[in-house]
């Protein structure tokens, strides 16, 4: 099993409480922090939703809170019906900001991933990536210019 990957972008007080170890269910192919086809998505909920993972040691929280606020103003009910944020405290999931999007019959959608992509998500474009999926064609006023 490989080495737990270390938080790099947060420096948890001594203070805090243990970090609580999230199962993630055994995969044939190896995870690898940097290749989504390796990603494990949380378990789904009511379709069309959007599940927000952040690490909670990051003091993501707000970010998390804020993205989904603004989703929710977007796409209002029934576009989106149900928006989680999942937040995670563990060594596995230290400075992860994952979106993912669930919809009927479809396996889920990873819409954005930090690591990967290389930074946080600007509003626009996750806005463009989730109407793409649920309402093809769908304005979104000033996020499409």
């Amino acid at each position: 099993m490989a080495e737990a990957e270390v938080c790099v972008d947060c420096q948890p007080d001594n203070q805090q409480v243990p970090a609580v170890k999230v199962p993630e269910p055994a995969s044939a192919i190896p995870h690898n922090p940097l290749d989504p086809t390796t990603f494990v998505a949380p378990s789904p909920s009511i379709a069309p939703s959007v599940t927000i993972e952040f690490c909670d040691r990051c003091r993501w929280l707000h970010r998390a809170t804020w993205v989904s606020t603004e989703l929710f103003l977007t796409f209002p009910t029934p576009a989106l019906k149900v928006i989680n944020i999942m937040p995670l405290n563990s060594e596995e999931t230290g400075g992860r900001f994952r979106v993912w999007l669930f919809l009927d019959g479809q396996p889920p959608a990873l819409v954005w991933d930090r690591k990967v992509e290389g930074g946080f998500p600007e509003l626009k474009l996750l806005k463009q990536r989730i109407r793409d999926h649920i309402q093809p064609g769908k304005s979104l006023g000033h996020s499409d210019k």
